[in-house]
């Protein structure tokens, strides 16, 4: 693929802390290779504004390469930007057009407050998979990897649900701010799994009511979520953990 350069105008948000009243600021991007991925891209605009004496934009990143879930923002409306199945870290500049200008904002949801310019703290995930807990499986000695007989069908399911990385993608494009595809995804994960199935009923009712008490909305089903997801976690999981919930509500927990 041929190496091209390009001129983009960048209107990104501002926010100084999580109480602050934030704004968008204009730079301007000249002769952006397009082999460079979008965070390099912020990267430079950072170099740039740091020899200049001024203020770095903030944003999330760790990995780089579309596993941890820590990146995420919003570009001309686009969650993750305008490729589908790709996270922020992996959208590249040729994605892109010369002249092109760029509106570049945090993930808006209520439970996802900035933190500053375009990150946001997405903590409540980690406390929803702490109310999920532990998983419990009493086999004395450590066994051997197919000790424990799992069907094929539900490795795969498992496997699916477990691609979630947690970037928050689905909250952010769901209108109602739900948090359904990234618990459901957690839920079917283990729940699939006989590993999993000790303490179903009691994590199901403890991530549930967690999300709950995070301020996430109820599933309306938009379908936005799905659309957004950089790993195509499918909306399916949504309704098992339903039926999840429901049993546990039902029967309470092991």
């Amino acid at each position: 693929m041929a190496v091209k350069r390009i001129n983009v105008t960048l209107r990104i948000w501002r926010q100084s802390g999580p109480n602050a009243e934030g704004h968008f600021e204009t730079y301007e991007m000249r002769e952006v290779s397009t082999a460079i991925s979008f965070l390099e891209m912020l990267d430079a605009l950072n170099n740039r504004l740091e020899k200049e004496g001024k203020e770095p934009v903030a944003f999330d990143h760790d990995c780089r390469e579309g596993i941890c879930g820590a990146c995420g923002a919003v570009i001309n409306g686009d969650i993750h930007g305008p490729q589908a199945a790709t996270t922020l870290c992996q959208l590249h500049m040729r994605q892109f057009r010369d002249g092109q200008t760029l509106i570049i904002e945090p993930f808006r949801a209520e439970p996802f407050p900035v933190v500053r310019d375009l990150a946001v703290d997405r903590s409540a995930f980690d406390r929803i998979i702490q109310a999920g807990g532990f998983i419990t499986v009493r086999t004395g000695q450590a066994p051997d990897a197919h000790a424990i007989l799992v069907r094929r069908t539900a490795a795969n399911k498992a496997m699916d649900a477990a691609q979630c990385i947690g970037c928050g993608a689905c909250v952010a494009a769901c209108p109602n701010a739900s948090a359904s595809l990234f618990v459901s995804a957690k839920i079917s994960h283990l729940s699939y799994l006989p590993q999993g199935h000790p303490e179903r009923r009691r994590r199901a009712l403890a991530m549930i009511t967690q999300m709950d008490q995070e301020g996430f909305g109820s599933c309306s089903k938009h379908y936005e979520c799905e659309a957004v997801c950089p790993k195509g976690i499918k909306v399916s999981n949504i309704a098992r953990m339903n039926r999840e919930f429901l049993v546990a509500a039902l029967l309470g927990p092991e």
